[in-house]
C-alpha cells in the first residue's frame, strides 16, 4: 500500500513539477522595445502661401521572444504641420492627433480609395509581423517602399518601409521586462508645440516635442512594462518666411541621443535623459493608465518619489501619452 502511495506521488510531483515547467515557458518575460523613424520637409513662405514644416514620427512597439521574433507589436506615425508666414510670423497649430488616433477620419477610403482605412492598414502590417525576426520584416518590403504583393493582397497597400526601419530600431533596443505573450502592446503619443517669432538678431521658431510612449498591459490593464522617447524638432525659418531647417540632417530621438544628450555634462543633472525616462517607465509597471495622472505634479514635474529617484525632468509629456492607454486598453 505504502508502494502505491509513493508511486501515486511520485506521478503527482512530476505532473506538478512538467505543469510548472510548461507554465513558465508559456509565461516567460518577453523583451519590450520602442523605435521611432523620422523624416522632415520644409518650405519657404510665399506671398500667397505660408511655409509649411511637416515631421513624420513614425514609432513601433514591440515585444520580443528569446529567438528574437515578434509576439506583439504596434505601430502609429505623427504626421503633423506647422506653418510660419512670408513676414516670419510663427503659426501656432491646433491638433495633432496621429494617424491612428484619427481613426476613419484620416479618409483613405474616402478620398483615396483605399479598402482599408490607414489604422487598420497598419494593424495588418502587425499581424504579418508577428511570428517573424527583424531580417524577415526586412524582406516585406518591396523596391517601392510599399510591401511585397503578398502584404499588399492582405490589405496593406499603403508604404510599409518606415514602418520596418521603425521596428528595427525596437527589436534592437528592446531589453527584457515583465510582460509575457498574454499581454497587448500598445504606442500611444503626446505633442507639445512652441512658438516664436523671426528677429532680426535671430531665426523664428514653430518646435514641436513628440513624446511617443509604449507599454505592454496585462488582461487587469495593469501595466506590465513600458519605455518612453521624445523627438524636437525645430522648424526654423528668417525674417521673410524663408525655411532655415537643414532636412537632410538626420533627427535623434532624444533616447537615441544618448550620453550625447548633455544633461550631465551640460545641465549638471545626476541622470542623463533616457536614464531619467527609465525612472518614470518603471514607476508605471503595476500601474493603470487612469493611475499616471498621480505622477505629475501641477508643473509638470514628477512626484517628490520620482525626482528623489532621480527622474527630475518635466514627466508631462510621458503621463499625456501614457493617459491615452486608457482609450485604447480595450
Amino acid at each position: 500500500m505504502k508502494r502505491i502511495f509513493s508511486i501515486v506521488l511520485s506521478a503527482a510531483l512530476m505532473l506538478g513539477v512538467s505543469t510548472l515547467g510548461a507554465c513558465g515557458k508559456r509565461n516567460k518575460p518577453l523583451r519590450l522595445g520602442l523605435g521611432i523613424h523620422t523624416s522632415v520637409t520644409a518650405s519657404d513662405a510665399t506671398e500667397d502661401k505660408n511655409g509649411e514644416g511637416r515631421a513624420s514620427v513614425t514609432g513601433a512597439a514591440v515585444l520580443v521572444d528569446a529567438e528574437g521574433r515578434i509576439v506583439r507589436c504596434f505601430l502609429d506615425c505623427a504626421e503633423n504641420p506647422v506653418a510660419y508666414t512670408a513676414d516670419g510670423k510663427a503659426i501656432a497649430s491646433e491638433d495633432f492627433a496621429t494617424k491612428y488616433e484619427m481613426g476613419d477620419a484620416y479618409h483613405m477610403k474616402t478620398y483615396g480609395g483605399a479598402v482599408k482605412e490607414w489604422y487598420a492598414q497598419a494593424d495588418t502590417f502587425c499581424s504579418i509581423v508577428t511570428g517573424k525576426t527583424v531580417s524577415e520584416v526586412k524582406a516585406l518590403v518591396a523596391s517601392d517602399g510599399k510591401g511585397t504583393q503578398d502584404v499588399i493582397k492582405a490589405g496593406c497597400t499603403i508604404a510599409v518601409s518606415e514602418f520596418v526601419m521603425a521596428i528595427e530600431k525596437a527589436v534592437a533596443d528592446a531589453v527584457i521586462s515583465e510582460a509575457t505573450k498574454n499581454d497587448t502592446v500598445r504606442l500611444t503619443v503626446s505633442t507639445a508645440q512652441t512658438t516664436s517669432d523671426a528677429t532680426e538678431d535671430k531665426d523664428g521658431n514653430n518646435q514641436l516635442e513628440i513624446t511617443l510612449f509604449a507599454a505592454a498591459l496585462n488582461a487587469e490593464k495593469q501595466i506590465t512594462a513600458a519605455t518612453a522617447d521624445c523627438v524636437q524638432i525645430g522648424f526654423t525659418f528668417d525674417e521673410s518666411g524663408v525655411s532655415t531647417l537643414d532636412t537632410a540632417k538626420p533627427i535623434a530621438s532624444k533616447g537615441e541621443m544618448g550620453d550625447a544628450y548633455g544633461m550631465k555634462a551640460y545641465g549638471g543633472a545626476v541622470k542623463e535623459w533616457y536614464e531619467q525616462a527609465e525612472v518614470f517607465c518603471d514607476a508605471c509597471v503595476g500601474k493603470t493608465a487612469g493611475a499616471l495622472g498621480a505622477l505629475v505634479t501641477s508643473e509638470g514635474y514628477g512626484t517628490a518619489e520620482l525626482q528623489a529617484a532621480g527622474c527630475t525632468i518635466s514627466v508631462d509629456g510621458f503621463v499625456k501619452a501614457a493617459e491615452k492607454l486608457r482609450a485604447i486598453s480595450n
